[in-house]
């Protein structure tokens, strides 16, 4: 992948119904070789499908929130069993660095939010974490 492909998926990551006129004129590319690139793209299987946002989507967890998570010991995967029968739970991702875990949450309301990382926090292994709110998303994948 090029550095036109990259800002070409930069593109569509931004507006993935533009048209090919507007993402030559964007790009400084021909239509012919934005179609070109995108059909590349979808061959090598750099790009397997587009997506759509709905509003119903921010709005089922209107409180949401990462939970970084230290675990001790090896119980990581026992944690990362019980973090995936939460429903609050919406992804759990295995991470490098200070923490173990990375937990994604969404709830409707702090109470319940609050009530979903004491639990989280009392699960056996969990020696610490890290909660962000998520306040608002300027950019969706």
């Amino acid at each position: 992948m090029d550095e036109t492909d990259i800002r070409l998926i930069s593109a569509l990551r931004h507006d993935a119904r533009a048209s090919l006129s507007e993402l030559s004129a964007n790009l400084g590319l021909s239509r012919t070789t934005v179609r070109a690139r995108i059909e590349k793209l979808r061959a090598r299987g750099e790009i397997i499908g587009f997506t759509v946002v709905l509003r119903e989507d921010t709005l089922r967890d209107p409180v949401r929130g990462l939970m970084m998570i230290g675990i001790e010991g090896r119980g990581t995967e026992k944690i990362i069993r019980q973090l995936n029968g939460l429903s609050e739970v919406r992804s759990v991702h295995s991470t490098n660095g200070r923490w173990d875990v990375i937990v994604e949450i969404g709830t409707d309301t702090l109470e319940r939010f609050d009530d979903v990382l004491f639990r989280i926090r009392r699960l056996e292994g969990v020696m610490s974490s890290e909660t962000s709110l998520l306040l608002s998303t300027r950019k969706s994948a």
